[in-house]
């Protein structure tokens, strides 16, 4: 039987607003197995973003249990979480999220040193040539295209071989053939490490390469299968 590596069960949340609270997620149960891919899709506004902050405690159910690699994330403290993503996650944001004043092979070394490693400077240069960025080591993010930004920010995340990847609209904003190279490094790291990718996405085509696709709409699951693909 699949190891279950992400587990939400009856998971909420509800935020404070100008107008009062309002439910972004509701009733949330699922289950994601190691080593799977699953899309994130739906309308905008329907909390595919939320959900998948949710699964890497960067946001904070107000209901139900959350549990990745079998720890409670509801339970842990911002350090706690903060120590947990360094060692077992990875996250790529839609807006790359690259520290401004780092080259790219600093953006790719730093948590490679805060997790401990002593090669650091060296897997991130590897990790950066072996997905065609070799010239660009010593480049700051101003100096690199939004594709070669993106590129920079997966390294980033794929470099301590996270056991899980959560990547938000990992291809929103780039042009389709940049797109295209993301999407083949995302599941290179699946294929290579076993490792299991949730993405939110409202790509069709990048929705179509996931093992499942869950399909939300106002804060729920609507379905869950392979047919359904982002509006």
């Amino acid at each position: 039987m699949a190891e279950t590596v992400l587990s939400l069960k009856d998971a909420e949340l509800t935020l404070s607003g100008n107008a009062g609270a309002v439910e972004i997620l509701r009733g949330i149960t699922l289950d994601v197995t190691r080593g799977e891919t699953l899309g994130l899709v739906g309308p905008s506004g329907s909390g595919k973003s939320s959900l998948l902050m949710l699964m890497g405690g960067l946001e904070s159910a107000t209901g139900g249990t959350v549990l990745a690699l079998g720890q409670e994330l509801t339970t842990m403290n911002e350090d706690a979480l903060a120590r947990f993503r360094l060692s077992h996650m990875g996250v790529v944001f839609q807006s790359f999220h690259l520290i401004p004043t780092m080259t790219a092979l600093e953006n790719v070394a730093t948590p490679l040193e805060l997790a401990g490693a002593k090669d650091a400077f060296e897997r991130a240069e590897a990790e950066l040539r072996s997905i065609g960025l070799g010239a660009r080591l010593d480049h700051y993010p101003s100096q690199m295209s939004g594709g070669e930004q993106q590129r920079v920010a997966l390294a980033r995340a794929a470099a301590p071989r996270p056991e899980i990847l959560l990547a938000d609209e990992p291809t929103g904003n780039l042009d389709g053939a940049t797109g295209r190279v993301i999407m083949d490094l995302l599941f290179n790291l699946r294929d290579k490490y076993g490792t299991t990718i949730v993405l939110v996405t409202h790509s069709p085509e990048l929705a179509a390469r996931c093992d499942r696709i869950i399909h939300l709409n106002d804060g729920c699951i609507e379905d869950s299968d392979r047919r359904r693909v982002a509006e």
